[in-house]
């Protein structure tokens, strides 16, 4: 397929490609489709390309098939600290995860790492908190000395949970290489307000995804996500504000239409979440346009 020019050249534009396609050849067709020169890995063939589970040879090859697409690395989504791992779980393993991710993203050039807090389990929240604080500090100079940035996101997770939580848990662990990634959506889709939501964090973010949902009328979380604009997660708006303040490190497209893959995949047939995922990717440069 043809590539597409790009119209917006405000920020670079990525995306998290594993919602458009399962194997690496799939999200390369989706970015050049779109004319779009970078990606954020996290699925290559259902497998995680932060850990040992993707083969070295597998990553070598993706890396390969990237370079030869002339697509950068803009970053990695990391399972570390997300929802599937909970604050009692083995920290050996988020180690394990961070001591491949430093190689890989060395090998790449990428610095940028998405991360998370943990879920709670069955612990206090003051415990949740400071035990997701000290597993923060360990890894930060693991990752300051691979001159890559731990990016804790908004989502799952004790400093996922409200503005206030966000900023306190940044403010204790007070790394240069821990930052914050703002996913858009996410407050919206935690049944939080976004613009609250992004003012608080706004000091601290290195890095945004972009998402989009529609409020849950009953209030809580809502799993009824929209193309970027669609929603009420003040997207267009608070891309304005982070062009108007000078953010230009660029942004991630995570669709979640067609695909989600927390919960399992996707029930939508190949050609649609491929289709879907350059039609999302359309609809932000149309914001930005």
């Amino acid at each position: 397929m043809q590539s597409a020019p790009n119209p917006s050249q405000k920020l670079p534009l990525s995306g998290l490609a594993d919602e458009a396609a399962d194997q690496i050849e799939g999200q390369i067709a989706a970015h050049r489709a779109l004319g779009w020169n970078r990606i954020e890995l996290r699925l290559i063939g259902g497998k995680q390309a932060g850990c040992e589970v993707l083969p070295e040879t597998e990553f070598e090859r993706a890396v390969e098939l990237l370079t030869d697409a002339g697509i950068g690395v803009s970053g990695f989504a990391s399972a570390i600290g997300n929802w599937s791992r909970p604050i009692s779980g083995d920290f050996q393993i988020d180690l394990a995860d961070l001591a491949t991710l430093c190689r890989r993203m060395q090998r790449t050039g990428a610095r940028f790492v998405r991360t998370m807090s943990w879920v709670r389990g069955d612990v206090s929240l003051e415990d949740w908190r400071d035990e997701a604080v000290r597993r923060y500090k360990v890894m930060a100079p693991i990752a300051a000395d691979a001159g890559i940035v731990l990016l804790h996101e908004n989502c799952e997770g004790w400093g996922g949970l409200s503005p206030e939580n966000a900023v306190e848990f940044l403010e204790r662990v007070d790394h240069p290489a821990v930052a914050a990634l703002f996913d858009i959506g996410n407050t919206v889709a935690y049944g939080l307000e976004p613009w609250p939501f992004y003012r608080a964090v706004r000091p601290f973010i290195q890095y945004v995804h972009i998402k989009d949902a529609k409020r849950n009328p009953a209030g809580g979380k809502s799993d009824v996500f929209t193309y970027p604009g669609q929603g009420d997660a003040c997207v267009g708006e608070i891309l304005a504000d982070l062009l108007a303040t000078g953010y230009r490190a660029g942004v991630t497209i995570e669709p979640h239409v067609a695909s989600i893959v927390h919960l399992g995949g996707s029930q939508s047939t190949p050609e649609e979440r491929f289709d879907s995922y350059i039609r999302y990717g359309r609809a932000l440069e149309a914001l930005l346009g």
